[in-house]
């Protein structure tokens, strides 16, 4: 299952953040090599510190972690203005209450394949997009950004996601950092749910929390 897991939540779900932290060191530290900051077992950055909210997957009794996405809005501090500012150009404003910014999307495949034989890294990494435009449609926002390399343009496409590159720059590693602005619709959801077979939502949405007074009628009643 896929689920938001806000600030305010962060204690219920400690195994879970746990190991989606530990999964960051070891794919973009010790795996990429990216300059990010580690502390012990786990890759943490300033923003992780500023309450975003973090797009998991899961398994049903929320114990096992497979993959995810943070999310934070452009209203305020993110890494496309702090770090990635180069990569796109000077005149194009992305700061929105409905534009929000996508980063450290991971996946751990040996998780994924162990319980999920029939969905390889590229099938597991389409449905964490899918979830991700399911959950933004959800809470209005009408346009992701996020940097990547070119090459993952090809995934994203493949997923049926719409992607439009507003700029490029190198100087961040051994290849170029794009900046894309992927729409998120309707339409696009319906492309995406058709390029992937999938029918059903991913995106568990949360429910609502009842009321002190409403568990109490519960229980008198």
């Amino acid at each position: 299952m896929f689920i938001v897991i806000q600030a305010h939540e962060y204690h219920k779900y400690a195994n879970i953040l746990d190991q989606m932290f530990r999964l960051r060191k070891a794919i973009f530290a010790d795996t990429l090599g990216w300059d990010v900051t580690v502390v012990g077992p786990y890759e943490r950055d300033c923003y992780d510190a500023l309450g975003p909210a973090y797009l998991v997957w899961c398994d049903e009794r929320r114990m096992r972690f497979y993959g995810g996405v943070r999310l934070m809005p452009t209203t305020g501090p993110t890494l496309l203005y702090d770090v990635f500012r180069d990569t796109f150009p000077a005149a194009t404003d992305l700061v929105a209450p409905g534009i929000w910014e996508g980063t450290r999307m991971c996946i751990d495949e040996a998780a994924v394949a162990r319980d999920f034989p029939d969905i390889d890294a590229g099938r597991a990494f389409s449905l964490l997009l899918l979830a991700l435009c399911e959950c933004a449609l959800d809470h209005g926002i009408h346009t992701m950004i996020s940097n990547y390399e070119p090459y993952l343009k090809r995934v994203y496409k493949r997923a049926g996601a719409e992607v439009e590159e507003l700029g490029r720059c190198d100087g961040y590693g051994r290849f170029p950092v794009c900046c894309g602005a992927f729409e998120v619709s309707q339409r696009v959801l319906r492309n995406m749910r058709m390029m992937l077979n999938v029918s059903a939502p991913l995106y568990a949405r949360p429910k609502p929390e009842r009321s002190v007074a409403t568990r109490l009628l519960e229980l008198a009643a």
